[in-house]
């Protein structure tokens, strides 16, 4: 069997990857192909194109790579056309992926959308690209599956598999130890995003919560999970430029350890307060949007929170502040969640209670191999269809030609 993938997210390409190890597992002769991240590459995939450099949020922020995203997807048109496969599998990032949906539906190729775009949150009239070009939609939150369903699409409830990536990711106990210190240390945990562009949006505001924190409680201890090593180098150059005196601890590639270590945590919204919530760990969560972002979100939000945790519980778990222009009501607001978690350990033990009770089946495991089953089942099912469909067709158009001809004959003769 033959995959086309496409990701774009470095979380996409994460769990696009532990499908692929999944699926070769099951299938020793199973081929990935298509666009993805060094972590999809990793695990056999031939990659067409690292989608993973363009991971953008936002209008203004995707025209300047339109162009590039047009060749992606025309290469990608020959690719499919050249090197056919025998399904499609796009991971989230829906302002590409609509494409590569399109242009495989065109070419009578299964398309299965795995992590499939939150419609039910922004703009779900976009629901009609979804019955048109995808065959198969795989949910990961349970809501979300029941939204799909009620609009006549076929979806599946697999669980989401950041719980997965949780469960099997060895921690490093002894980095865990030393970052917390000395028995009673208040740490807390920074995660300014995985994209360039939240770093820069984000931490700013982040670090002046940090400076206010640090006035009102003296020694904490602030530890940064940074995605890569420049989102480090980006974030030392803020904090210098800005004079904040505070000094965090960066960490590239040790998320969990930072979250398994920390009191509470800052974070920029995204996948990783799944993570929060599989560990039961308190956090509060900031986003930076630009002014026509904030009006436009009136309009297009169609959702009472951003964050999955909230969404999840239905009732705002995880304290957000969707910030544009002036942050200070955010600061201050942030500010004053963090000290009151920090100050009171019995208020913070009743937050991580909270945690423990949303998560249950939420947070259950299995996803990736209840998707890679599947897929192994529903691909030939698929094709079978397909078949079938274009048997019966050629047999209904053979039956309308000799029709044709009969009555041609009986008109000849009447004549």
């Amino acid at each position: 069997m033959k995959i086309f993938f496409s990701a774009g997210e470095p979380s996409g390409d994460q769990h696009g990857a532990r499908l692929i190890r999944e699926l070769r597992a099951r299938d020793t002769a199973f081929e990935a192909v298509g666009f993805g991240g060094p972590a999809m590459e990793e695990a056999g995939c031939r990659l067409i194109f690292n989608l993973t450099t363009l991971a953008v949020m936002g209008f203004l922020r995707v025209l300047p790579l339109i162009f590039k995203f047009r060749r992606l997807v025309h290469e990608a048109r020959v690719r499919l056309d050249e090197d056919r496969p025998d399904a499609v599998v796009v991971i989230d990032f829906p302002g590409f992926n609509w494409w590569i949906a399109k242009a495989a539906s065109e070419r009578g190729i299964p398309v299965f959308y795995f992590l499939p775009p939150q419609l039910w949150a922004w703009a779900p009239w976009r629901i009609r690209r979804v019955r048109k070009w995808v065959d198969h939609v795989i949910c990961a939150l349970p809501f979300e599956y029941e939204w799909y369903r009620s609009r006549g699409v076929k979806a599946t409830w697999v669980g989401h598999p950041f719980f997965d990536a949780v469960a099997s990711t060895a921690i490093d106990n002894e980095l865990i130890r030393k970052l917390q210190g000395e028995p009673g240390a208040r740490v807390i945990g920074l995660l300014p995003g995985s994209r360039n562009h939240e770093v820069q949006k984000n931490w700013p505001v982040m670090l002046e919560a940090v400076a206010r924190v640090s006035a009102a409680i003296p020694g904490i201890r602030w530890v940064v999970g940074n995605y890569r090593e420049e989102h480090t180098q980006m974030c030392e150059s803020i904090r210098q430029s800005l004079g904040i005196q505070v000094e965090p601890e960066y960490f590239v590639g040790r998320t969990s350890e930072v979250i398994e270590a920390s009191s509470c945590c800052l974070m920029v919204s995204g996948s990783i307060c799944l993570e929060l919530l599989g560990r039961g760990k308190p956090g509060v969560v900031l986003y930076r949007v630009g002014r026509v972002g904030h009006f436009a979100s009136r309009f297009l939000q169609n959702c009472r929170f951003i964050t999955l945790t909230n969404l999840v519980a239905d009732h705002e778990v995880a304290p957000e502040f969707v910030s544009s222009g002036d942050p200070e009501r955010a600061i201050s607001k942030i500010s004053e969640i963090l000290i009151q978690w920090v100050s009171s350990p019995e208020h913070l033990e009743s937050v991580r209670k909270s945690m423990t009770l949303l998560s249950g089946h939420a947070t259950a495991t299995g996803a990736i191999r209840r998707t890679a089953e599947l897929l192994l089942s529903e691909i030939p099912a698929l094709q079978r269809e397909r078949i079938s469909h274009d048997s019966q067709r050629q047999a209904d158009d053979g039956q309308r030609t000799t029709t044709d001809r009969q009555r041609s004959a009986t008109d000849r003769h009447a004549a």
